[in-house]
């Protein structure tokens, strides 16, 4: 498999950011939420998140910077390399011939921390352009492996081309999807959303008329001829069409549907003849699933046209906030669609560049519509977090413009900024952190569970071995005969403390493992 080599990699490759405590600093339309928006920076968020969320998000969406040249982000992680130490601070400019480099080293660590995040079912969906297209799949073929690339999704982010372009007038832009595990992941339904339940006509068969949660014009298959780029499609059953077909009061036989494909009409031709091909309201190919694939639980998607773009994100952020925020913020309908294809009603979204807020604008209008519950981690390091995020997560919490109460999903989320590492550069432990998060990292870096048990030594046990942390901030503990007969029965042990006063035939005997505080703690 090709890999991608570039300045810094092998620096990165070796850096392991430190672990930090995620504190809360309030919840909004409830006691307590599991919904989080949380500010600082989504590396150091990532990282934070592992204990409780790794191996746990369903479907992750992201919208990087796309490296322009025009965006003003700056290389921040502070990797312990010369060369890389020379980058901090400074704005990548389109000019800065590393720049190539640097967004890589800012993507690399990230995408390994969203891995470990992503369960095994999981997908995640990545928004990115012409200027790192290429480079982002190999990165992630080097991640995620090239066996869980799904697909890469092109998404019509202009209702127009810019007339001003130089050379071409560029309209698309990509979403790129790979599995955490192709071999347990679910169909992948791309939809658009409908309150009512439509239909798609089976090209394959003119009087079949098959129902989705998806809308359509047609009419039918003309004999079987496939036009590449526009169908016209004309049909005997109308019956179940007359929504479609009844114009100025007049029934007709004709509704043209225009379908643009990125895929080869000797495909096109094959899933014709297996019976597969559909057309759906978002005017895409969909191939469904036969029925040796649903046991492999695979599927294909294609090209999102009609998933709402700029100008609709634009309109929605304004009508939401009184102002424009952003140039280039997605529509909420690009993120419905890709969250609906991908989870089910309990499922955990994350988006480590929340920008504005999308995805948990599209997280909460889904939970209305069909009572779902699913969950939403948005991570933003900027100062707009507060004021630009979370802010228009109240208003459509709550509701807004001129109908509110139409408006309004409820909903709630807790509000988190990135507190203190857990160990210091030296590797002792940070004594300003509360004994609980010491407790909870501690049992997660042993076993890659949470910590369920509160308020004593005992962290847990896993595959047999319990655990206990022995530790008072103010004093010296000691791994003795007295303690050792207070433990719980279990095949063996792993304890910390200070001091450990057994013998080495003690310790073999009850089968103690010993690690000293806080030499010993594991990094994460």
């Amino acid at each position: 498999m090709p890999t991608l080599n570039w300045v810094g990699k092998d620096e990165v490759l070796r850096y392991n950011p430190p672990y930090h405590t995620l504190e809360k600093k309030y919840t909004f339309n409830a006691k307590n939420s599991d919904n989080m928006i949380i500010k600082g920076d989504n590396l150091l968020a990532l990282k934070a998140l592992l204990p409780q969320y790794e191996n746990k998000i369903k479907c992750i969406y992201i919208d990087p910077p796309y490296n322009t040249g025009n965006e003003n982000w700056v290389y921040n992680d502070n990797v312990n390399s010369p060369k890389i130490k020379k980058w901090l601070g400074e704005v990548v400019a389109k000019d800065d011939l590393s720049r190539h480099d640097k967004w890589l080293c800012m993507m690399l660590p990230r995408l390994k921390l969203l891995h470990r995040l992503l369960s095994d079912d999981g997908v995640i969906f990545i928004s990115i352009d012409d200027n790192e297209m290429a480079n982002l799949k190999l990165l992630c073929d080097e991640i995620f492996g090239l066996n869980n690339f799904i697909d890469v999704l092109h998404w019509k982010r202009k209702k127009q081309p810019s007339f001003l372009a130089k050379h071409t007038a560029k309209v698309m832009e990509y979403v790129i999807v790979y599995a955490k595990n192709w071999n347990n992941l679910g169909k992948l339904s791309i939809e658009t959303l409908s309150d009512a339940t439509k239909k798609v006509i089976n090209l394959t068969n003119q009087n079949s008329i098959r129902h989705f949660n998806s809308g359509v014009r047609v009419k039918c298959f003309n004999n079987g001829v496939i036009d590449k780029g526009i169908y016209t499609i004309k049909t005997m059953s109308i019956e179940y069409l007359n929504d479609v077909i009844i114009k100025d009061g007049k029934t007709i036989n004709e509704v043209d549907v225009k379908a643009l494909f990125c895929v080869s009409q000797e495909k096109i031709d094959k899933y014709i003849k297996e019976n597969l091909l559909y057309i759906t309201a978002n005017k895409s190919l969909r191939r469904d699933i036969s029925e040796d694939e649903k046991n492999n639980k695979k599927a294909i998607t294609d090209l999102l046209l009609d998933w709402g773009d700029n100008q609709d994100s634009e309109k929605e952020l304004k009508e939401i906030l009184d102002y424009k925020v952003f140039d280039y913020s997605k529509p909420k309908l690009l993120i419905s669609n890709l969250i609906q294809s991908a989870t089910d009603k309990n499922s955990i979204i994350l988006d480590s560049f929340a920008g504005s807020g999308t995805t948990a604008h599209a997280v909460l209008e889904l939970n209305k519509k069909d009572g779902g519950n699913r969950k939403f981690i948005l991570v933003e390091m900027e100062d707009y977090a507060e004021n630009i995020t979370a802010e228009r997560v109240r208003r459509v919490i709550k509701g807004y413009g001129k109908e509110p109460e139409n408006s309004a999903t409820g909903g709630d989320f807790s509000f988190y900024e990135l507190g203190d590492r857990l160990l210091e550069e030296n590797g002792n432990l940070n004594e300003n952190i509360s004994i609980e998060k010491i407790r909870e990292y501690i049992y997660f870096s042993e076993t890659k569970e949470k910590c369920e048990h509160k308020g004593s030594d005992f962290l847990g046990e896993c595959n047999g071995v319990a655990y206990y942390f022995l530790y008072k901030k103010d004093e010296i503990t000691t791994l003795d005969f007295e303690y050792l007969a207070n433990l719980k029965k279990a095949s063996s042990y792993v304890i910390y403390a200070d001091v450990c006063v057994l013998s080495n035939e003690t310790m073999m005997k009850y089968n103690i493992t010993f690690k000293k505080i806080p030499r010993d703690i594991k990094k994460v």
